[in-house]
């Protein structure tokens, strides 16, 4: 499997459990900087934790030529979720040649609390041609 680093989840501190055709599994261990005014999980760590591993999923199943962009994410929030480790599950649905459907579901523990949908652009890589003559 390629190497797929992704700054912004480095700094919201997620980690790539698991990464297969299959299913993608993404994680954050929830530090007080990832809370809203009342204690719980800030909506938008959750969103950001199910938009990407939905794009996980879905790069997955691409060949190295392609890479992917979320065109759309609707997401459920099912109970508020508190200090411990976030989880995502996610799978690719449907795949065409240039849109991918993924669904994501976020644990808390082994609390189901968001489930996601995504859309998901499929797109050639853009050749580099620095350093070429």
């Amino acid at each position: 499997m390629r190497d797929l680093k992704l700054p912004f989840l480095e700094h919201i501190g997620a980690v790539v459990e698991e990464l297969s055709k299959d299913r993608a599994i993404l994680s954050i261990d929830v530090q007080e900087y990832h809370l809203q005014h009342l204690g719980y999980v800030h909506g938008g760590v959750i969103s950001s934790l199910a938009d990407n591993t939905g794009w996980y999923a879905v790069i997955a199943n691409l060949s190295e030529s392609k890479t992917s962009v979320t065109i759309e994410i609707k997401i459920n929030y099912l109970k508020p979720a508190k200090m411990g480790k976030l989880k995502a599950v996610g799978k690719v649905i449907k795949i065409g040649k240039r849109v991918a459907f993924a669904v994501v579901e976020v644990y808390m523990q082994d609390e189901l609390v968001a489930y996601a949908t995504g859309t998901y652009a499929i797109l050639e890589k853009e050749v580099s041609h620095e350093g070429m003559s």
